[in-house]
């Protein structure tokens, strides 16, 4: 039960990180209309009519965002690695650093997630009226219930481990 615990904590640490990866590099956390023009923008530039140029402004929520996601990534690339090359004993050092840094990564894209949702609908909510959150911005939720899960279901392998190893003695009073 312990390794099935462990496996699908390194399952959904793999995934989590995949689809961190491809939420912060690709450009489509929200799409609108500019000028009668599609365009859509991502954390490090934006598109109209599919020409995409470079973020020129220095907004501190965009970098505030930007900095707790690529964080979140190294978090989560060293939960998987570690959880991925520890011994076989689910209470192993490696494994417990591996839980606490799945769920650092959980959080730090919590936390840029929440920003951007936050300041993108009290700012862009006001400058364009036909405009939504697209694909990249919801795969970064989707990997943020990922790396939780992936950070909790080590912390029950461990505990598992804990009460496995620990013989229950029956006393005869």
């Amino acid at each position: 039960m312990v390794f099935t615990l462990v496996g699908g904590a390194s399952l959904c640490g793999v995934a989590a990180l995949v689809l961190l990866i491809i939420s912060t590099a690709t450009d489509y956390w929200m799409q609108y209309r500019y000028s009668g023009n599609a365009a859509n923008q991502g954390l490090w530039r934006f598109c109209i009519n599919r020409r995409c140029h470079a973020h020129t402004l220095t907004v501190a929520f965009w970098d505030a965002t930007r900095a707790f996601m690529l964080l979140s990534v190294l978090s989560c690339f060293t939960g998987v690695l570690l959880g991925l090359t520890a011994s076989k004993r689910a209470r192993s050092r490696r494994v417990k650093t591996g839980r606490i840094t799945l769920l650092l990564s959980g959080f730090l894209a919590l936390l840029a997630l929440s920003i951007y949702t936050g300041m993108t609908i009290s700012y862009f909510g006001r400058r364009y009226i036909d405009w939504r959150f697209s694909w990249s911005f919801i795969l970064g939720w989707i990997s943020v219930i990922l790396a939780l899960a992936a950070g909790v279901l080590q912390v029950c392998a461990y505990q598992r481990s804990v009460s496995e190893a620990t013989p229950v003695s029956v006393s005869d009073s």
